[in-house]
């Protein structure tokens, strides 16, 4: 660091020298008053903004909940689109503290909001992210370890914002650090303040405070006696009783899902969830982040087992419900679930690909929009097929992470943990390239020699038998029927079984019976339509007159309400107009 030498300092209109810069008087005095004009902004609330967190104190020490969720899922962004679009929120300590009386609990989670709202508007310093950090850990430790249930009540939505903000941070500085050490233009001041936190957000502490909630709730003893159809009260304890620590309890079941994920522990990333009823009537259904998180996470960590099959039903589950309601929640997080719909189709087009099955129309339409040559290329083998498998797990995998710190000394020792799951998947996926073009064969045949078949290919025979043994026992998957999650029993997922007796192949072709209801009852509706709009063209054309002039008639600010609310998206599905009319 640069030595400064202060000399030549004399009181009245003497000049500072600082090193080799000189400042007289007037230059001291101008950098005076823009100091404090900086402190007197950071200290500046807006009378809308402190009648807005006094009411919010107040809601939050009177347990309002339904106020509270007002303010937090309402106000808050309203104010924020007003006043901090492109701002922090007044500062914790030097704005907000004085008029709330230095309330330290209220302080705790305005903080969350604030850090919150650093991370959503830009890149956030490395200390806010430290400070982030450690609030989060004394906001869970007043949670957690008090001896007595804390009398706070939070709405559920803000209890999974909490959790899902706070394995957001954790996965956004692992790899904000990671990225930092592998460019190396960081400054020396910024690696040392790292190598000194290099314990903060680390996957010891998040898995800590995650494992934390959910005992402390008790939470896994509730729901095994929930499934069993027992009192779940009973189990509860003191703790588990109160609505913040099983909500907080329950969601942090979801938390271990999404982190042992990124972490790469699939396996134990499904266990964690094997007492949740994926359900209509469970909690995560309630809250869309919470849904369709959970769905993509499990759908995901199916995929890199290689239960295929659990996988295109887990994401197709949640893709018909995105797609029936996408009209209805256009909320905040609209933007959110879009991309990760695009990201769950991606991941549907890879599980088809390499488990061809039949999908829901609305979703096999949606899927061949979206990723229909894509889908194409990877049916047809060769190292194209190869090429869009990797642009697809890139684009749709979560954002993994390492496990331990990484090495400050020696970046070039640090692993790419993204290239790591790449490289294991596609190991996976080259070993099925073969079974596209050996499918196509057998397909043709009941019984086939070996040698006709390698001739064919254009392949040893002794390699053609490897293959045709990895083919049979690629088509056995375990799939869930009940249970918790890792259960199942093993089936046959494709179309074609075989044996080999020799050197002669029996080929077993078994095709599901084509439901034709569905098909006949959609289509018969559209015929109907048609010919109803054939046959009085004029009534649907003074319909859709009235509508507009309706609309038309309206107040100004309710008719752009009602056409951003009401304008329907694109549809996917082939019953389009049924559904219109």
């Amino acid at each position: 660091m640069e030595d400064y030498e202060y000399d030549d300092f004399e009181a009245g209109n003497e000049t500072i020298a600082v090193g080799e810069h000189v400042y007289d008087e007037a230059a001291l005095l101008r950098q005076q008053e823009a100091l404090m004009e900086a402190a007197r902004k950071a200290a500046y609330v807006p009378e809308a903004i402190k009648e807005f967190i006094l009411y919010f104190q107040k809601c939050l020490h009177e347990k309002n909940v339904y106020e509270l969720l007002s303010c937090y899922d309402n106000s808050f962004r309203k104010l924020t689109e007003k006043f901090y679009k492109n701002l922090p929120w007044p500062s914790p300590e030097l704005a907000v503290a004085p008029i709330v009386n230095n309330d330290q609990t209220f302080l705790l989670f305005y903080k969350e909001l604030y850090y919150r709202h650093l991370y959503a508007k830009g890149q956030p310093t490395i200390e806010q992210r430290l400070d982030s950090y450690h609030n989060y850990c004394t906001l869970f430790d007043f949670i957690i370890n008090s001896e007595t249930p804390t009398d706070i009540e939070l709405p559920t939505q803000w209890c999974w914002d909490m959790i899902d903000e706070f394995i957001y941070q954790f996965n956004s500085f692992s790899i904000f650090r990671s990225r930092l050490i592998k460019k190396g233009n960081a400054s020396q001041a910024d690696l040392e303040l790292l190598e000194k936190n290099v314990g903060v957000w680390g996957a010891y502490p998040v898995l800590n405070v995650l494992y934390s909630l959910a005992g402390k709730a008790n939470i896994t003893a509730q729901l095994k006696a929930t499934k069993n159809g027992q009192d779940a009260t009973q189990v509860a304890g003191p703790f588990g009783s109160k609505p913040l620590y099983n909500t907080l309890g329950y969601f942090s079941l979801i938390g271990l899902l999404r982190v042992h994920t990124l972490l790469g522990d699939y396996a134990l990333a499904l266990k964690t969830l094997e007492d949740v009823q994926l359900n209509k009537r469970a909690l995560l259904s309630r809250v869309t982040g919470a849904h369709y998180t959970t769905y993509y996470y499990v759908g995901f960590c199916y995929l890199m087992l290689r239960r295929y099959a659990d996988a295109i039903k887990s994401f197709s589950h949640i893709l018909v419900f995105i797609s029936r309601t996408k009209n209805i929640n256009r909320n905040a997080q609209f933007d959110n679930v879009n991309k990760k719909s695009d990201q769950m189709y991606a991941l549907l087009a890879i599980c088809v690909a390499l488990c061809p099955t039949r999908l829901d129309d609305i979703i096999h339409t949606g899927m061949r929009e979206k990723y229909g040559e894509q889908l194409s290329k990877m049916n047809r083998g060769g190292p194209d097929a190869l090429k869009t498998f990797e642009e697809l797990f890139v684009f749709a995998a979560p954002k993994f992470i390492s496990p331990t710190p990484p090495d400050f000394e020696h970046p070039e020792y640090n692993v790419e943990p993204l290239q790591h799951h790449l490289k294991i998947f596609l190991e996976t996926v080259k070993t099925a390239n073969l079974g596209y073009t050996l499918k196509n064969y057998l397909n043709l045949y009941a019984t086939m020699d070996i040698r006709k078949l390698s001739g064919f290919l254009e392949t040893d025979v002794e390699l053609l038998r490897s293959a045709l043994v990895s083919f049979k026992i690629k088509n056995k998957q375990t799939k869930w029927t009940e249970g918790a999650l890792l259960d199942g029993e093993s089936v046959n997922v494709s179309e074609i079984d075989i044996a080999l007796d020799n050197d002669l192949i029996h080929i077993a072709e078994s095709k599901d019976g084509r439901k034709f209801a569905d098909w006949f009852i959609r289509n018969t509706l559209k015929n109907y339509t048609a010919q109803e709009f054939i046959a009085n063209p004029d009534s649907k054309q003074d319909q859709q007159h009235d509508k507009s002039k309706k609309q038309h008639n309206r107040p100004k600010k309710d008719t752009n309400n009602t056409k951003k609310d009401s304008t329907p998206a694109p549809s996917t599905s082939s019953s389009a107009p049924v559904a219109a009319k």
